[in-house]
């Protein structure tokens, strides 16, 4: 049986001697046939040809049976692009079963079986690592992870059963809830192997001969594996703890992690076949679900569209920068400034207005360098070459053969426009200038330059090592090399690149102060902060919207406030009360309660609003905003608005974003007379 359009991954069984045995070993490289840029994944056929293979081996009578990947994959799990074909209930269960049919014999065989996980190995990929009787890891594996939940579905292969048994019930629901839910966080090859997932790291250049090797050993009694005994009475009490962060996080927003929760929960008794049975009936269950829709459709969205961004020039035509200048030696420059000498290891200088200012800024970078070698996350020869890569200066003759300056000073124009005016004097009429502005015009920025066609916005997002989005905003001037260049430096620095108009606040700015703004014009209108903070629970956002506004600093979000208000008054008001929090000093929530001292400064109305007004009136401001951005051409298309706030703004993947929600609660039609997607694009067909 083959899934309509699914690329097989194909097991392919050879006999290997292997020295000290006195028969060979059987071993099966799971292969595509594709290069490690399109991973191997098991849809029918896949599984099948495995199913095939694991007889044949068998029928060898090996001395053990391993299975491994191609050059850098493992295997990274189900075909999920098979996912929404499947026509009922019954096909999905059936999907279930035979991974789960196939996968245990592996588990149940009376020879010796290894998994010798090369390379990434996710989902399906790392469940069947998970089956075998011994596991091997390559210390080059770029990534090992249980994701399912981040997409609206559950580890449906035998994970949520065999994981917190090998490792225990607290490591398992890091994996298999906690990690998924923080933008999909992967597990190192060390991490997994001091979490015991692994029960030997190999270096990467032998990591076969070592496998081979080490098994051998194992199967002559040579090599003993032992593992911790798991304990079984904090099994309740961390499913519990969990349970209540997942509601205090979600308020019931994510339906598979709470499926994820009650698998955990059967696994304690350790009956695997009800286990596995369970988790055939949550995968069916889940998709046929809106939030696997959701999720499918933003996972498309990160793994493709944002490396092939929309209306990106030819990328020939980008230029090559050997030196990277910075104006500005703050948090965000010296945040940019390890970004780009880590990234593009050329030099790297920073300028401020006195010299005090530039010494802290270095002194950051060399502290971050510190740290990441205390860590273990960047060798000493590493460190010291970005140590000479990086320095600071008051002199801005220094960007005089500087390639591609970038400036992080205070977000004013008339501040901005003096920067680009003196150095526009001392850098090449080549040099690309870049502004990290979050609000500002870039045509307005570049006005009055002589060579204006070089100006770009390129908006990163706090803090910069962990969000992925860079913002690249294309001024009326800017031209193509000018573009071209700074999508190929956002590439190198591994960053998604999206392509903005010159607009006020672009995407994710624009879209959070406009539903910020909304909800607090509810508290100005006498609505108490509690209500208007925890109306948009229900949503599942990583953030209450007090919360969000005490990250962006309420005096940041005034002044962008006043930018959008300026340029559209009868959409974005202007709150005294927020001025009156910023001017205070005090912060908004703390440990996610409202202060109640922020509370004694506000000015408010006698109209409060219920949480649900809230809610809808933040979802009906959103649906209309973005639909005016879409008709100014502020982004290609409606994708480009939810990738950005996922890769931005943290929206879930759940959600799909923001137009999914918004099309799924029928807001977008009865705002704007329309959807944004397709019905079935993000969503259950019609």
């Amino acid at each position: 049986m083959k899934a309509p359009n699914e690329v097989v991954t194909k097991a392919l069984l050879r006999q290997v001697n292997v020295p000290g045995l006195d028969r060979p070993a059987a071993l099966i490289t799971l292969d595509n046939g594709f290069d490690h840029t399109k991973p191997n994944t098991f849809g029918p056929a896949g599984l099948t040809s495995l199913d095939e293979a694991i007889t044949a081996a068998l029928a060898a009578d090996p001395a053990f049976i391993a299975v491994t990947g191609k050059p850098y994959i493992f295997c990274v799990g189900a075909d999920i692009v098979g996912l929404p074909q499947l026509a009922d209930r019954a096909q999905a269960l059936e999907i279930g079963r035979l991974g789960h049919r196939v996968f245990a014999r592996l588990k149940d065989s009376t020879v010796p079986t290894f998994a010798f996980v090369n390379g990434a190995a996710m989902g399906g990929g790392l469940e069947l690592a998970l089956h075998c009787h011994y596991r091997t890891l390559s210390g080059g594996a770029a990534a090992l992870a249980l994701p399912e939940v981040s997409l609206g579905l559950v580890p449906g292969w035998g994970g949520t059963q065999l994981l917190p048994n090998l490792i225990g019930i607290p490591a398992a629901t890091q994996v298999i809830i906690q990690n998924p839910l923080m933008q999909n966080k992967m597990l190192k090859p060390k991490q997994a192997a001091e979490l015991g997932i692994a029960d030997v790291l190999l270096e990467p250049a032998d990591f076969l001969e070592r496998s081979l090797e080490w098994a051998a050993g194992v199967v002559r009694g040579q090599v003993t594996v032992t593992r911790p005994e798991v304990d079984k009475d904090m099994w309740a009490g961390v499913l519990y703890f969990a349970r209540e962060t997942l509601n205090q996080r979600l308020h019931g927003a994510v339906p598979a992690a709470y499926k994820a929760l009650d698998l955990l929960e059967t696994a304690k008794d350790g009956d695997f076949a009800a286990g596995t049975a369970a988790e055939d009936e949550a995968l069916a269950d889940l998709v046929f679900s809106e939030e696997l829709r959701s999720g499918l459709y933003a996972f498309d969205l990160v793994q493709r569209r944002a490396k092939r961004p929309a209306g990106a020039p030819d990328k020939g035509l980008a230029r090559t920068i050997t030196k990277v200048g910075i104006v500005g030696a703050g948090l965000m420059a010296s945040q940019l400034a390890l970004l780009f000498a880590r990234r593009l290891q050329v030099p790297v200088v920073m300028t401020d207005l006195d010299q005090s200012r530039v010494d802290k800024g270095v002194g950051y970078v060399h502290t971050q360098i510190e740290k990441a070698v205390t860590k273990g996350r960047m060798d000493k020869n590493t460190a010291a070459k970005l140590y000479g890569l990086v320095s600071g200066t008051v002199d801005k003759s220094a960007f005089a053969d500087a390639d591609f300056v970038i400036e992080a000073v205070f977000e004013d124009l008339g501040v901005k426009k003096q920067v680009w005016a003196e150095l526009e004097k001392i850098v090449s009429p080549e040099a690309v200038l870049a502004t990290n502005t979050s609000s500002l015009s870039i045509t307005e920025m570049a006005a009055e330059l002589e060579h204006p066609e070089r100006v770009v916005g390129f908006h990163f997002f706090n803090p910069v090592a962990v969000l992925p989005l860079l913002e690249i905003v294309r001024g009326e001037r800017t031209d193509d090399a000018t573009l071209a260049t700074a999508f190929a430096v956002g590439k190198q620095l591994k960053k998604s690149s999206v392509l903005v108009k010159d607009a006020p606040a672009f995407v994710v700015n624009r879209l959070l102060t406009r539903f910020l703004g909304t909800v607090f014009a509810a508290v100005d209108a006498g609505t108490p902060l509690d209500v208007a903070n925890s109306a948009l629970d229900p949503l599942g956002l990583p953030m209450r919207p007090l919360a969000l506004l005490q990250l962006v600093g309420p005096a940041v979000a005034y002044h962008v406030g006043g930018t959008l208000h300026a340029a559209f008054p009868d959409r974005f008001g202007v709150s005294e009360n927020l001025k009156r929090i910023a001017d205070s000093g005090q912060p908004i929530v703390v440990d996610d309660q409202v202060n109640d001292e922020v509370a004694k400064l506000l000015v408010v109305g006698d109209q409060p609003l219920t949480e649900e007004q809230v809610r809808q009136n933040a979802l009906d401001a959103l649906a209309q905003e973005i639909r005016l951005m879409l008709d100014e051409g502020v982004v290609a298309e409606a994708q480009d608005i939810d990738l950005c706030m996922i890769l931005g703004a943290g929206w879930p993947f759940h959600l799909g974003g923001v137009t999914p929600y918004l099309d799924r609660t029928g807001t977008s039609e009865r705002v704007t007379g329309q959807r944004f997607l397709p019905r079935g694009a993000a969503s259950l067909p019609a």
